[in-house]
């Protein structure tokens, strides 16, 4: 993979410091040397605490230890100049002459500008959204779909090769409550007097679907007697009064039950499908749990836990040993009715996941999962797998806010706003960069009225604004970008355009961070703070001077510049729009 500056630079940067040391302390054991960009443009471009380490190994004084580094420290083209800070630290002052080498880069490598190797190909499963197919994704949905994304493309920018995947449970209780919701609508639709369970699924789309099988099948599934049932006292247990009905239904409709489960799981899974792919977010597999029982794989699973001595029988019930993998009780696999817990599948799938030659598994889950992640940890260690590859990231909820109060947000019932009425109403740009605004397992108060707005306290409108004024600087002065990849830039040294160039360096390092922490957001806020840069030096200079050599440097400059935002913003799923 081709090399990126800032890589490049910190590496022969550390190199010149590992030169200082051989020469200036010969019996100092091999030391870690880190780069950190200060907060102040003042204390240089990267600052080291190699000297206090070095002082402490060898019971010097730190800023002694410093000082004989420096007089150590070899010439470079790339520094201008080092000096010691505080107690001992080391601050770096990059050349002008390396900050301009970035323009050339980037102009070089357009769209490629900003990948690094810190995955070396290893091969990832990235596991997403994976909502129940029993109505439209929320808003919640939402977040996990823009970070899970965001969050893909960070990878693979960093060089891991990225498998996206969606779980599809279409073998569940939640089906069964869909199935029994879109049949109950049915009757209605013939006048059937019942009283419909608050319980069941609530929206206009279970109507939605019943009118359609009426259109096609007409009375076909018919029931005059109506869903009436013997069972629980829907007061007292009401979720075992509605396992009564599920049961009622299978037995009254037979071979019928399972087309109106296929007709609604299709409906929703279709409509999942189409809501995600206008939202710009693409699966390579939708993993269907039904084939996990159809193919042999949940057995399998159960198979290779008996055979290493890690479940039991114990009153009926099939039980895993989670136990002993640091989980706080063993856990239940098959009930004494025979039926799976939800558990079984989902050590069969992460089995799966494994042996279809995977290094890193990585599930996005909601809050609510935050306690299976040691059962499925516990799991994933007894089948011989390492557990250390195996992460889980939580995607926190979303709190919706219009007109400064809060939306509230409930599935069951049908009270909720869908991720496509988010979209309709702020656009996808908004959504998907608004979702990416904090880490995923922070709480996310989302301002539909800030998101909508064209104000330089909207991000995204700040960021695209900043891509669509260098666009318009092309477009007054109607050259050609191809012809600024000769410019001469030894005139680019005040100090809007030094802060400029360091930024466009950082965005390398910028994506490593990224996706060392699984956090997008570190995009977004560098994309912010790049746009900070550019605006200000768009107020500050003109670029179309007169003096032609400083005209292309500066035009190269900010092109480098539109340039880093558009792979920045496509890396979140946001457009790079040229007019504003």
């Amino acid at each position: 993979m081709q090399a990126n500056t800032l890589p490049d630079l910190k590496a022969q940067l550390i190199t010149l410091i590992r030169t200082a040391i051989a020469s200036a302390l010969p019996d100092l054991a091999e030391i870690t040397i880190d780069l950190d960009r200060p907060k102040q443009a003042a204390h240089g471009d990267y600052a080291c605490n190699v000297a206090m380490q070095a002082a402490k190994a060898l019971r010097k004084n730190p800023r002694e230890v410093a000082a004989q580094l420096l007089n150590a420290l070899p010439a470079s083209p790339i520094l201008a100049k080092a000096e010691i800070a505080g107690a001992g630290f080391i601050n770096f002052f990059l050349s002008p002459a390396a900050k301009q080498q970035v323009v050339k880069n980037i102009l070089t490598e357009g769209k490629r500008y900003g990948r690094v190797d810190l995955g070396k190909g290893e091969k990832i499963l990235l596991e997403f959204v994976s909502s129940n197919p029993t109505g439209p994704l929320h808003v919640a949905h939402g977040r996990a779909a823009a970070f899970g994304a965001s969050l893909a493309n960070v990878l693979e920018t960093a060089g891991y090769h990225v498998h996206r995947e969606y779980y599809v449970n279409d073998a569940g209780r939640q089906m069964d409550i869909l199935t029994l919701s879109t049949w109950l609508r049915y009757l209605e639709l013939f006048h059937v007097p019942f009283s419909y369970p608050a319980n069941c699924y609530q929206g206009d789309y279970v109507i939605t679907m019943a009118e359609q099988i009426k259109l096609a099948h007409n009375d076909r599934f018919l029931d005059v007697d109506g869903p009436f049932i013997e069972g629980p006292d829907p007061e007292t247990d009401p979720e075992g009064y509605l396992d009564a009905m599920i049961a009622n239904a299978k037995k009254r409709l037979g071979d019928n039950y399972a087309y109106i489960h296929q007709h609604a799981l299709v409906e929703q899974v279709g409509d999942m499908r189409n809501d995600l792919q206008e939202f710009g977010v693409h699966y390579d597999c939708w993993f269907s749990e039904q084939s996990l029982y159809d193919n042999g794989l949940l057995q399998h699973a159960l198979d290779a836990l008996d055979k290493g001595g890690y479940t039991y029988r114990q009153d009926g019930a099939l039980w895993f040993r989670s136990s002993q993998f640091g989980d706080e009780k063993d856990r239940v696999l098959q009930r004494e009715n025979g039926l799976y817990t939800y558990f079984a599948p989902d050590i069969a799938y992460h089995l799966n996941k494994f042996e279809r030659g995977f290094d890193w598994v990585i599930d996005i889950w909601g809050p609510d999962h935050h306690g299976y992640i040691p059962r499925v940890r516990a799991s994933v260690e007894a089948l011989g797998r390492d557990p250390s590859r195996f992460m889980v990231v939580i995607s926190q909820l979303v709190k919706l806010y219009r007109d400064g109060e809060l939306v509230k947000l409930s599935t069951r019932s049908g009270n909720y706003v869908t991720l496509r009425d988010l979209r309709t109403e702020v656009g996808n740009d908004a959504a998907r960069f608004f979702y990416v605004l904090r880490k995923s397992d922070q709480h996310l108060d989302f301002d539909l009225d800030l998101a909508k707005s064209k104000t330089n306290e909207n991000p995204v409108y700040y960021i695209q604004y900043a891509h669509a004024r260098i666009c318009s600087v092309h477009e007054q002065w109607g050259g050609e970008a191809e012809m600024l990849s000769d410019a001469d830039l030894s005139g680019l040294t005040s100090s809007y355009e030094m802060a400029l160039m360091q930024a466009l360096i950082d965005f390398p390092q910028a994506i490593a961070n990224a996706a060392k922490d699984h956090a997008p957001h570190v995009v977004a806020y560098y994309l912010k703070d790049l746009a900070g840069y550019l605006h200000s030096y768009y107020n500050a200079e003109q670029f179309l001077v007169p003096d032609e050599k400083l005209k292309l440097a500066r035009l190269a400059l900010i092109t480098a510049t539109r340039q880093v935002i558009a792979n920045g913003l496509a890396l979140l799923g946001v457009s790079s729009p040229e007019k504003m």
